[in-house]
C-alpha cells in the first residue's frame, strides 16, 4: 500500500475520544471535564471589571446558551468573532477555574465538528499571529487539567487542521508529551496517550516524535507496571509507527519484541491482545531488509510468542482480523524456525538481552565454529555481551553473559586482548564480587580462561592429577 493511502487509513481510523467510548469517560480528566461543564462562570462580573469587551461578553453568552443546529449558525455567521472571544478570554483571564471552563468548552465545540479547527486557524492567519503560542504557554501552567485539556486542544488542531504543526511548535508540543509519558504518578498518563495516539497518525509527527527518542521511551513505559488501557494505548503508537519502514527497522534496538511478548502473554483484554499481534504483523510485513524480517521472526520465537498463538488459536474471537494475524504469525514463526541456524538463534538472543542457558551456550561445537562471528560488524556481538555485563541486573544474564565471554576467549585466538581492549575483562572481574553465587562462579570460570593461555593442556593436567592411572595424549597447541 502507498505511503500516501497508508496515512489517509490512520487518520480516518475512529478516535477514542469521540462519544460513546465508555473508556475515554472514565479517564481522571473527562472526569474533571464533567464536573467544570456544570459549574457557573459569572461572566457579568467580568464584563463589569473590564477583564473583557461588550462584544467577548455578548458571544459567549450566547454560544453557552445555544447548542445544535442553532450553534453551527452562530458559528457560521460570527467565525472570526468565535475564535477572538476565546483567545482573548485565554488571554486576560487568569483564574483557574474559569480557564478550565474555557478549554473544556472549546475542546467540546472542536470534538463536535473537526472543521471547526479552521475557526481558530483562520483567524491567526488573519491577524498573522502563531496559532500556536496561546496554547503552547499554557501547557507550563501548574494546574495539571488546564495542561492536559490544553494538549488535547492542540492535538485536535494539529491533526484536523489544513496547516500541520512544524517546527520549534512542533518539537516543543511532542517534548511536553514524551516528558509526561515518563513523568512517576502522572494521573493525566491516559489524556497524555490519547494525544500521541492522534499525533502519530500522522507521517510526519511519527517520525518527529522517533527523532527525539520517542520509540525508547514507549519501550520503557511498557515494560514498567502499568494497567491495560495504557499498555493498548501504548501499543497502539507503536502500532502506526510500523507503517513508517524507517521506524520499523528501528524498533529492536529498543527491545519492542521481548516487551510486547511479556504483555501478550500475560494480557487479559482482546484489544490488547489485537493490537500487539498488529504491531508484530507489520514487524515481519513492513521491513524491506529479508535479514531484519528473519531477525524479527526468530525474536518473536524467544519472546514465546509462537506458545502463545497456539493458546489464541483455541480461542474464538468475534474479530476476523485478530484470527487473520494469528494465523499469518503462526505460519512466518514457524517458517523461521526450520531456517533457523544456531548463530542466528544465539545472535538474536544476545540482542533481545535476554540470556538463558539456552543448548547453544554449552555447545561445544557451537563455540568452535561461531566464535569467530562474534567479531563481525566490529565486534557487535561481543560489545553487546560486554554491555550486559556491566548495565544488567538479571543475574541469570550476567551469569550466562559471563560463560560467553570465556568461551569466545578459549575459542578464538586473540579473544584474550579483544576481550581485554572492549573493557569485558574488568567487568567479569568485578562480578567476582557479586552477591549471588551462580554469577561469581561463571565469572571466576570466566576469569580463568581470560588468565590461561593455555586452556585445552590445563584441562588435560588436571585430568591427570584426578586420575593418575589413565593414559593421556601429551600434543600442547601453541598459544593463544
Amino acid at each position: 500500500m502507498p505511503d500516501s493511502k497508508i496515512n489517509s487509513m490512520l487518520m480516518k481510523l475512529p478516535d477514542e475520544t469521540g462519544k460513546g467510548d465508555v473508556l475515554a469517560a472514565t479517564s481522571v480528566l473527562q472526569q474533571r471535564a464533567n464536573e467544570i461543564r456544570n459549574s457557573s462562570i459569572n461572566w457579568q462580573s467580568y464584563l463589569q471589571s473590564q477583564m473583557i469587551g461588550d462584544d467577548d461578553y455578548r458571544f459567549i453568552t450566547e454560544f453557552l446558551s445555544s447548542d445544535g443546529t442553532k450553534r453551527d449558525t452562530l458559528l457560521q455567521e460570527q467565525r472570526v468573532q468565535c475564535a477572538k472571544t476565546f483567545l482573548s478570554l485565554l488571554e486576560h483571564i487568569s483564574k483557574d477555574q474559569t480557564v478550565q471552563f474555557i478549554l473544556t468548552t472549546m475542546d467540546d465545540m472542536l470534538q463536535e465538528d473537526k472543521n471547526r479547527v479552521e475557526i481558530i486557524r483562520e483567524y491567526a492567519k488573519k491577524k498573522r499571529e502563531n496559532v500556536w503560542s496561546p496554547f503552547l504557554n499554557l501547557l507550563n501552567r501548574p494546574d495539571g487539567f488546564i495542561q492536559n485539556m490544553t494538549s488535547r486542544i492542540i492535538a485536535k488542531l494539529a491533526c484536523w487542521s489544513r496547516d500541520p504543526m512544524e517546527g520549534a511548535d512542533l518539537t516543543f508540543y511532542l517534548t511536553w508529551l514524551k516528558d509526561q509519558l515518563q513523568t512517576a504518578n502522572n494521573e493525566y498518563v491516559q489524556t497524555t496517550a490519547r494525544c500521541l495516539q492522534m499525533m502519530l497518525r500522522d507521517e510526519k509527527y511519527r517520525l518527529a516524535f522517533a527523532g527525539m527518542g520517542g520509540v525508547s521511551v514507549l519501550a520503557t513505559v511498557l515494560s514498567g507496571r502499568i494497567n491495560f488501557q495504557i499498555q493498548y494505548q501504548l501499543a497502539f503508537c507503536l502500532w502506526v509507527m510500523t507503517f513508517s519502514t524507517q521506524l520499523v527497522e528501528q524498533m529492536n534496538k529498543h527491545k519492542i519484541i521481548p516487551i510486547l511478548g511479556d504483555i501478550l502473554n500475560d494480557a487479559v483484554k482482546d484489544k490488547v491482545t489485537r493490537i500487539i499481534l498488529a504491531v508484530f504483523r507489520n514487524m515481519i510485513e513492513k521491513p524491506e531488509d529479508a535479514s531484519m524480517i528473519k531477525e524479527n521472526c526468530v525474536a518473536m520465537v524467544q519472546a514465546k510468542v509462537l506458545k502463545q498463538l497456539s493458546i489464541l488459536q483455541q480461542h474464538k474471537f468475534d474479530d476476523e482480523d485478530i484470527m487473520a494475524d494469528i494465523e499469518f504469525l503462526n505460519e512466518k514463526l514457524l517458517a523461521s524456525i526450520q531456517d533457523l541456524s544456531s548463530f542466528d538463534e544465539y545472535s538474536t538472543e544476545v540482542k533481545s538481552g535476554r540470556l538463558e542457558w539456552s543448548p547453544v551456550h554449552k555447545s561445544e561445537r557451537f563455540w568452535r565454529e561461531n566464535a569467530p562471528r562474534l567479531i563481525e560488524k566490529n565486534y557487535e556481538l561481543l560489545k553487546m555481551l560486554v554491555h550486559l555485563l556491566e548495565t544488567s541486573r538479571d543475574t541469570l544474564v550476567l551469569a550466562v553473559a559471563s560463560y560467553d565471554i570465556g568461551e569466545f576467549v578459549r575459542h578464538y585466538p586473540r579473544g584474550k586482548s579483544i576481550v581485554e581492549q572492549l573493557g569485558g575483562k574488568q567487568m567479569v572481574m568485578q562480578l567476582l564480587a557479586h552477591e549471588d553465587a551462580n554469577v561469581r562462579y561463571e565469572a571466576l570460570l570466566a576469569v580463568q580462561k581470560l588468565m590461561v593461555h593455555n586452556w585445552e593442556y590445563l584441562g588435560k593436567q588436571l585430568e591427570k592429577e584426578k586420575n593418575p592411572s589413565s593414559e593421556s595424549s601429551s600434543g600442547v597447541k601453541t598459544k593463544g
